[in-house]
């Protein structure tokens, strides 16, 4: 007996798709599935004006395969120099949709990131007064602590006190890897805090990066924590809780890079997140919560309408995806997740 599951057509709230021929090749490996995107702006130099969101978008639209309904929702990426004006002005256009905090240092092009946050308070400010959420990598960035450990003293020490000095401003906590970051989520109020949860975080812990051997295509950034972490961002996805949202974290590097003798991190799982995910909320028991968490719970946070199209998938005999997509710049592996997936996009 065939099974099938229908739902709202999902959105990616976390996305990197980089530029020029890596962006024409993993532009259509989302906008196959997902109807929206939050949009990563981290590129070399980053987007952090109006104008530069302009272009970004412009870009993105005109690599865009033909026929394909896909919305890139721009970000600006917050530096210490940022005009709040200029800022303000992209947000009340519709050119923007959220700001993205990295601690400097905290991840792949992140070294123009903010360092000091009181050169950064006028923008909060003003992103509170327009209601314009803040998107954080949650990581703290000193050398002394160690890497397992920095999404839960970037709680105590950077976003708690930071909500606490703009208690109006909405933050969406990314990539979340840890019981910790669950907890606090949970603890906050409805709709000034959410959290997006990654397909790979999903599934794989740190065994997966080291055990039998280095793992460079499980390496990302926030790092896999340990299973029982694993277990909690699992427990919350499947929850029904409208704070916790799809974002796949999806982020291509060409082969030699992630397998040169300073991998890059990142995980690239445009092509089968839905796939993955049935299969996760499947053995869960929660495909009932699948929608909510990649179609609705995303767009209530943001205030947007959940998509009018549809997917369906559909339960059978595995479904085998290329182990890479390839570039002009070289081959880019698929994401792995380490067991079969009988759940295949019809539609």
């Amino acid at each position: 007996m065939t099974r099938t599951l229908t739902l709202r057509r999902p959105d990616d709230w976390h996305l990197h798709l980089r530029d020029g021929a890596m962006l024409r090749a993993v532009l259509p490996e989302t906008s196959r599935h997902f109807g929206r995107a939050i949009v990563m702006p981290n590129l070399v130099p980053p987007v952090v004006t109006a104008a530069d969101a302009v272009a970004y978008r412009d870009r993105i639209l005109a690599a865009l395969p033909e026929g394909a309904e896909f919305t890139p929702l721009m970000t600006l990426y917050l530096t210490e120099t940022t005009d709040p004006a200029d800022l303000r002005a992209a947000a009340q256009s519709g050119l923007i949709t959220a700001v993205k905090l990295y601690p400097a240092g905290a991840t792949t092009n992140s070294a123009s990131g903010v360092r000091d946050f009181d050169k950064v308070m006028a923008v909060l400010e003003t992103m509170a007064e327009i209601d314009l959420p803040l998107c954080v990598h949650g990581e703290v960035t000193d050398p002394a602590i160690d890497i397992f450990d920095r999404e839960a003293v970037f709680i105590d020490t950077v976003l708690d006190p930071l909500r606490r000095r703009v208690p109006d401003l909405r933050v969406v906590m990314e990539h979340i890897t840890t019981s910790d970051g669950v907890d606090y989520v949970s603890a906050q109020p409805d709709g000034k805090m959410g959290a997006t949860i990654t397909t790979h975080h999903l599934i794989i812990d740190r065994n997966h990066i080291l055990v039998g051997g280095i793992k460079p295509h499980y390496y990302c950034l926030p790092v896999a924590k340990r299973a029982r972490h694993r277990d909690a961002l699992v427990a919350a996805a499947i929850s029904g809780d409208a704070r916790f949202f799809l974002g796949t974290d999806s982020a291509p590097h060409t082969d030699p890079n992630k397998l040169s003798v300073c991998g890059c991190a990142g995980v690239f799982s445009a092509s089968n997140t839905m796939s993955c995910l049935a299969e996760v909320f499947d053995r869960a028991g929660a495909l009932d919560k699948l929608e909510g968490f990649s179609s609705l719970n995303g767009p209530a946070f943001y205030g947007l309408a959940p998509n009018t199209a549809t997917l369906t998938l559909t339960h059978g005999d595995p479904v085998s995806y290329p182990a890479h997509i390839q570039t002009e710049d070289g081959p880019v592996t698929l994401f792995d997740p380490g067991f079969p997936l009988h759940w295949r996009v019809a539609s």
